[in-house]
C-alpha cells in the first residue's frame, strides 16, 4: 500500500453494491464515481432525481476513461473490464433524509432492488442553512445530517448484516470539535434560539457518537458488518452556497492557487471517505481524513476525533433519542449493560 493513499488504491469493487446518498454532486458524485469505475454497482440516493439522474448519465459516460486511470495491473475483474467499457450499473433512488416518510421509501425500494449491500455511505448533508422545521417537526439540520441516516442505516441494516464484509461509512467534519463541544440533548432541536453553525457542528459530533455507538453495538452482536467514519478537510463543494459571499468566494477553484493550504478540490476531499470505505486494512471505529493538525488538505489518514465524540454515555443516549424520535428500532443489535 502506498503511503500517499489514492484511488489507485481502491481494490476492484466486482460484485459489491453500493449506497451513497447525496451523490449527485460534490464528495458524492466523486466517491460514486470512483467505485463505480472499480466495478461497484452503484446506488446513488438522492433528493432530487433529476439532478441526480443526471449524475448518473455523468458517471456511465466517464466511468471508461476513470477505471483506465485507475486500474491496477493487467489482472482486472469482470466488473472492472464492464466499467472501462462503459456498463456501469448505477440506478436512481429518490431520497430526502430531512423526511422519514422519504428514507423508508427509498429504504423499501433499496432493498426490493438490491439482495445485498456492501457498502452504504451516508454522505449527504446540508450546512450553515436558515432556521427550517421539516414535515416531522424536527430542525432542518439535525433531521437532514443525523436522524435521516440514522433511519436509513436501521432500515438496510438486514441488507448489511447478510452481506459479507459489510461497512457503513458516515461522513462527518472538522466542525465536530467546535461549537459547545457537546451534545446538547436539552435542545437537540434548537427551539431556544437557533443558530446555523453551532447546528451543523452539533449534527457531525452525531455522525460520530452515531458510527462509534453502531460499532460498538455490532462487534457486541458478532455481526461482520463494521461502522467507519470520514471527514473531507475543507473541500470545494456546493455545500458552501449558504455561506456569506466572501466565504463562498474563496472556496471556487479560481482562488485555489491562495487557498490551496487550507481547501482542495472535490476528488481530493472523497479520498477519505473512500478509504474508510474500501482499504482492506481499515477496522471498525476507525476515522480518516487529510492529516496534521489542522486536517484541512492532504490524503487520508486515520485521525482521532474529539473526547466528546468518544462520550460513550452520550452515545447511548442520543441513540435511543434517535430511536424515539425516527421510531426506528436497532433490535437486532439491542445494547447489553
Amino acid at each position: 500500500m502506498a503511503t500517499r493513499w489514492t484511488v489507485a488504491d481502491v481494490p476492484d469493487q466486482s460484485g459489491r453494491t453500493v449506497v451513497v446518498t447525496g451523490a449527485s454532486s460534490g464528495l458524492g458524485l466523486e466517491t460514486a464515481r470512483v467505485l463505480a469505475a472499480r466495478g461497484a454497482t452503484v446506488v446513488l440516493a438522492c433528493r432530487d432525481t433529476g439532478t441526480a439522474g443526471r449524475a448518473a448519465a455523468q458517471i456511465r459516460g466517464g466511468v471508461g476513461q476513470a477505471a483506465a486511470q485507475i486500474r491496477g495491473g493487467a489482472g482486472r475483474a469482470a466488473g472492472q473490464k464492464r466499467a472501462e467499457a462503459g456498463q456501469a450499473s448505477v440506478r436512481v433512488v429518490r431520497l430526502d433524509l430531512a423526511s422519514l416518510a422519504s428514507v423508508r421509501e427509498a429504504a423499501e425500494e433499496i432493498r426490493a432492488a438490491c439482495p445485498r449491500v456492501d457498502l452504504l455511505i451516508n454522505n449527504a448533508g446540508v450546512m450553515a442553512v436558515p432556521y427550517h422545521r421539516t414535515e416531522d417537526g424536527f430542525e432542518q439540520t439535525l433531521a437532514t445530517n443525523h436522524l435521516g441516516p440514522f433511519a436509513l442505516t436501521g432500515l438496510l441494516l438486514g441488507r448489511l448484516l447478510d452481506t459479507p464484509g459489510s461497512r457503513v461509512v458516515t461522513v462527518s467534519s472538522i466542525g465536530h470539535r467546535m461549537g459547545t463541544g457537546a451534545m446538547r440533548f436539552d435542545d437537540l432541536q434548537s427551539e431556544r434560539g437557533y443558530q446555523p453553525w453551532p447546528a451543523y457542528y452539533q449534527s457531525k459530533l452525531a455522525n460520530l457518537l452515531f458510527t462509534y455507538e453502531l460499532q460498538a453495538r455490532l462487534a457486541a452482536s458478532g455481526a461482520g458488518t463494521i461502522a467507519l467514519a470520514a471527514h473531507p478537510g475543507n473541500a470545494r463543494t456546493d455545500l458552501w452556497r449558504h455561506t456569506p459571499r466572501p466565504t463562498r468566494t474563496l472556496y471556487r477553484p479560481a482562488w485555489r492557487a491562495l487557498t490551496f493550504w487550507f481547501a482542495q478540490s472535490a476528488p481530493a476531499g472523497a479520498l477519505a471517505t473512500l478509504r474508510a470505505a474500501t482499504d482492506p486494512g481499515a477496522r471498525g471505529g476507525e476515522y480518516y481524513g487529510p492529516p496534521g493538525r489542522l486536517q484541512y488538505t492532504g490524503h487520508p489518514v486515520r485521525v482521532e476525533s474529539s473526547a466528546q465524540s468518544h462520550d460513550m454515555a452520550a452515545a447511548r443516549r442520543l441513540w435511543q433519542v434517535s430511536e424515539q424520535l425516527t421510531g426506528v428500532s436497532y433490535r437486532i443489535l439491542a445494547r447489553s449493560g
